[in-house]
C-alpha cells in the first residue's frame, strides 16, 4: 500500500463528506496511460450517488478544479468524474459489485485513504442520514 501524495487530497476529501459505504483508491499509472489515480466510491442508494457525485464536483469546482468530463451523474447508478490524472467512479451498491473495478485493477497498488477516516460499511446506515 502506498501513501496518498499530496496532489490527490483535494480530490479525495469531499468523498468523506457524504458518508459512502466504502471507498477504494488505486494507483494505476503502472498499467494505464490515460490516468494515475482511480478511486472507487461505493453510495448506498443512487440518491446517495447523485448527491455524493454533485458534491464532488461542487467542492472542486470551488477549489478551481473542474472535471474533464462527468457521465451518469444525474441516472445514479454509476457515476464517472474524469480529472484527467484522477478518475472517480461512484458506485451504486448492485452496480459496484456487477462492474467489479476493484477486481478489473487487480494488478493495481492500493492507496492508503486510511487518513480521511473512512468509516465501514454497515447494514445500518439510513440512506437518508448523508
Amino acid at each position: 500500500m502506498i501513501a496518498v501524495q499530496e496532489e490527490y487530497i483535494p480530490y479525495l476529501a469531499p468523498i468523506f463528506d457524504r458518508k459512502p459505504k466504502s471507498v477504494v483508491a488505486l494507483m494505476v499509472s503502472q498499467l494505464t496511460s490515460y490516468t494515475d489515480m482511480v478511486v472507487i466510491v461505493e453510495a448506498g442508494s443512487s440518491r446517495q450517488v447523485t448527491s455524493l457525485s454533485e458534491h464532488i464536483i461542487k467542492s472542486l469546482k470551488n477549489a478551481k478544479i473542474k472535471a474533464i468530463g462527468t457521465e451518469g451523474v444525474k441516472e445514479g447508478q454509476w457515476a464517472l468524474l474524469d480529472f484527467g490524472h484522477l478518475i472517480i467512479h461512484v458506485f451504486e451498491s448492485e452496480a459496484k459489485a456487477f462492474y467489479d473495478l476493484e477486481g478489473l485493477w487487480s494488478d493495481a497498488e492500493p492507496v492508503d485513504i486510511s487518513r480521511f477516516g473512512s468509516q465501514p460499511a454497515t447494514d445500518m446506515e439510513d440512506d437518508d442520514e448523508f
